[in-house]
């Protein structure tokens, strides 16, 4: 895993009254992904996402289990989240074994996440 600081950009423009929402990938190109509007992209960003961000940031958790833990949630609904912030490049699943059992730590690979709204 690299120490260098990455930062994620993500473009809102207005197309025809409705949004369209592009991310800047680390290696420059831009791809398109499919939301369904501006609450979709407030869905990936929610109070809940900030606070698992944070306390990846903060608390370095070993593992999905310990993370649900600290945070006191389900841990279907935290796994969920994850696999969302992955999939939009904000975090990593390391997979690691520990003796016959495999453990997904999440690691964030972003320091900074910059949204630009064109209209």
């Amino acid at each position: 895993m690299s120490t260098k600081t990455k930062t994620r950009e993500i473009t809102i423009t207005d197309e025809g009254g409705t949004f369209a929402i592009f991310f800047k990938k680390f290696s420059g190109e831009k791809e398109n992904y499919d939301f369904e509007g501006i609450s979709a992209f407030r869905q990936l960003l929610s109070n809940e996402k900030a606070r698992i961000l944070h306390t990846l940031k903060t608390k370095k958790p070993g593992s999905l289990y310990h993370l649900a833990k600290l945070l006191g949630r389900d841990f279907k609904a935290v796994h969920e989240d994850l696999k969302l912030l992955e999939r939009f490049g904000f975090i990593e699943l390391i997979f690691e074994k520990t003796g016959k059992r495999e453990r997904i730590k999440p690691v964030v690979v972003i320091d900074t996440l910059n949204i630009k709204i064109s209209v």
